[in-house]
């Protein structure tokens, strides 16, 4: 008996429609849910997550399995009938299975989907679970078809993964529904649009569109924005017979169809037709913060609440509360708040300053998407061109690397005749005195230094062994450089592979005075001797390092310069790697150049130093 009015309650709660505190002033009802299960993630898309990286929650401060379950039966037993799953990337959140399974226990209060949004990395062997357990819509984000490209957006490997995750997820029939979503930037990815659109003619997929949005971090620039009526007169120029689909009361996307394709494809026009008069959307960072708005930075704390102990009335106040406050619209593409609004990959996390983990983007990657200044001096042309300066003639510049579709491309040199090319590129890793010693095979002659004392002496024995222990660091290096060379083509992608017929590589230590020594290595490495206090004076200072140099030759259609400079390269982190066990944390490798080269259409080249 007991049951019988268990499920009566649930069923009235079902059909009774949204409650009073999920409609605004403006009588929009909410019924539509999206929980951010956590901060981290496994990419680095630069639209989403700030260069500088983002500062973690503690993890105290997420909230827990059950207190997301709490407030989703509080959102479902008021009218919420959607759920989606967002993060970060929530397939990196443990327990995710768990967690689906206990939002589909919520149907019987009138739930009627579970969603997620994914990149997809980490989709494929879960995915099977997750719909066994309740999830019904799908989600998947790619920006781009090439894999290279795929690399620079995400700052990751992993393109593979995400169409292999694409690919079970259309082959799962539960899903309900498979949508991609794309951001598409001009200049970036925009040529691709045609691409994705084809992919609907074979797979019963969803491709949508997004306008680049402005967020905390991003750098976000209208110009890189492509309005959605712009994608739409270049999709219908490919595909005329385009027509208009039909689309859901409160749907984010315009749809579109094309006969005789099997998917659809849409538009979400958030920035240039923004759609916040139908909006039913609230979020739930991963902090536990109702957020009413994605452009809004105001945040009201459930987590706050919970755990200070209040009623489900109470918490349900408080969400009508921020339900109340929410405006009628967001404000124009240029006057949304980016400077306290969370970055994108925090609507889940509040980026706040303090001693919290930090999540670090590697400095290598920083600079990808800042467009460098431009000299107006003629001579700003980079050393190898093939076009004389002043040449007002010559086509401009551009990286022969990149065909006009932006795609990666190898160059073509079939059409040229071989010629005898050489290269030379030198480079230097400076390092501290006792590694110099231990590479030189003694101590380094100073009258002024004093006598090593025999527990001196016994460490230095000990480094000695520690560092011969691999072998000879000048010998192995230079093998490792020539090994390295010959595999240029290997390591670089888009180098062509060459018949060297010469290579040459010498390594030598060399000390120099520190008026000498390159700066940024004078403050780290210079050995002062000792100083007479009484007078004042001292000894001139040294800086100890090894240079290496390569020269390499072959008959061939394209120049070796690379491959010297791979030589260099590999030789010189091989020293590093024979001497990191007594100078890990002092050594720097530094001045990796072209020395000089010969042959090929560009003629001959010789740097001039100072």
């Amino acid at each position: 008996m007991f049951q019988y009015y268990q499920d009566r309650i649930a069923s009235i709660d079902a059909e009774r429609g949204v409650s009073p505190f999920l409609i605004d002033t403006h009588s929009r009802q909410h019924n539509y849910l999206r929980i951010s299960l956590t901060e981290r993630c496994n990419l680095r898309c630069f639209y989403c997550m700030p260069s500088e990286g983002i500062e973690l929650s503690p993890p105290d401060h997420l909230l827990s399995d059950d207190e997301i379950i709490r407030l989703a039966t509080l959102f479902v037993r008021n009218g919420v009938t959607k759920i989606r799953l967002t993060g970060g990337e929530p397939t990196v959140r443990k327990g995710i299975v768990e967690i689906v399974g206990r939002l589909n226990a919520l149907r019987q209060y009138g739930l009627q989907s579970i969603g997620m949004t994914t990149n997809g990395i980490a989709l494929h062997r879960k995915l099977p679970a997750l719909v066994e357990n309740g999830l019904t819509h799908l989600n998947i984000s790619l920006d781009t078809l090439d894999p290279f490209k795929f690399e620079i957006m995400t700052r990751r490997m992993g393109h593979n993964a995400v169409l292999r995750s694409l690919h079970t997820a259309l082959q799962s029939p539960e899903l309900q529904s498979v949508k991609l979503n794309v951001v598409v930037m001009r200049g970036l990815n925009d040529h691709e649009v045609p691409d994705f659109v084809e992919m609907t003619r074979e797979s019963r997929v969803s491709v949508r569109f997004i306008e680049f949005m402005p967020f905390t971090g991003n750098k976000w620039d209208k110009a890189k924005m492509v309005p959605t009526t712009e994608l739409l007169a270049r999709i219908q120029m490919r595909y005329p017979e385009l027509r208009k689909g039909s689309d859901e009361l409160n749907d984010t996307a315009r749809s579109y169809i094309i006969p005789g394709h099997l998917g659809s494809f849409g538009f979400i026009s958030s920035m240039s037709d923004h759609f916040c008069g139908s909006c039913n959307r609230l979020r739930l960072t991963a902090d536990g913060q109702i957020k009413v708005c994605l452009f809004d930075a105001k945040e009201i704390s459930l987590r706050d609440q919970m755990r200070s102990g209040v009623s489900d009335d109470s918490l349900l106040s408080t969400i009508g509360r921020a339900v109340r406050g929410k405006k009628e619209k967001h404000a124009g593409m240029e006057d949304i708040d980016v400077v306290t609004n969370r970055p994108m990959i925090l609507i889940g996390g509040l980026h706040r300053p303090g001693p919290a983990r930090s999540l670090q983007v590697s400095p290598r990657f920083r600079s990808l998407f800042v467009q460098p200044a431009v000299s107006a001096h003629p001579t700003a042309v980079r050393c190898f061109s093939t076009s004389s300066v002043g040449d007002t003639a010559s086509p401009p510049l551009r990286l022969t690397h990149i065909d006009d579709s932006g795609r990666a491309s190898m160059v073509d040199v079939g059409q040229k005749e071989p010629t005898r090319r050489t290269a030379t590129a030198s480079g230097r890793i400076v390092i501290p005195r006792i590694a110099y010693e231990l590479v030189t095979g003694g101590r380094v002659e100073d009258d002024a230094r004093e006598s090593p004392t025999n527990a001196d002496a016994a460490s230095f024995r000990k480094a000695q062994e520690k560092a011969r222990s691999k072998g000879d660091v000048l010998t192995v290096a230079q093998l490792a450089a020539i090994m390295g060379c010959k595999r240029t083509a290997e390591l670089i992608p888009l180098c062509h592979p060459l018949q060297l017929s010469h290579i040459a590589v010498t390594l030598h230590p060399d000390s120099r005075t520190a008026s000498d020594a390159p700066k940024e290595a004078e403050a780290d490495f210079v050995e002062g001797t000792r100083s007479d206090v009484g007078l004042g004076q001292s000894s001139a200072r040294l800086t100890y390092s090894i240079m290496c140099r390569a020269t390499v030759s072959c008959e061939g259609k394209t120049g070796v310069e690379m491959e010297a400079l791979t030589a260099v390269s590999v030789g010189l982190l091989t020293v590093w790697d024979m001497l990191k066990a007594v100078a890990g944390k002092e050594m720097i490798i530094q001045d990796i150049l072209v020395e000089q080269k010969a042959g090929g259409r560009s003629g001959s080249f010789m740097r001039s130093f100072p």
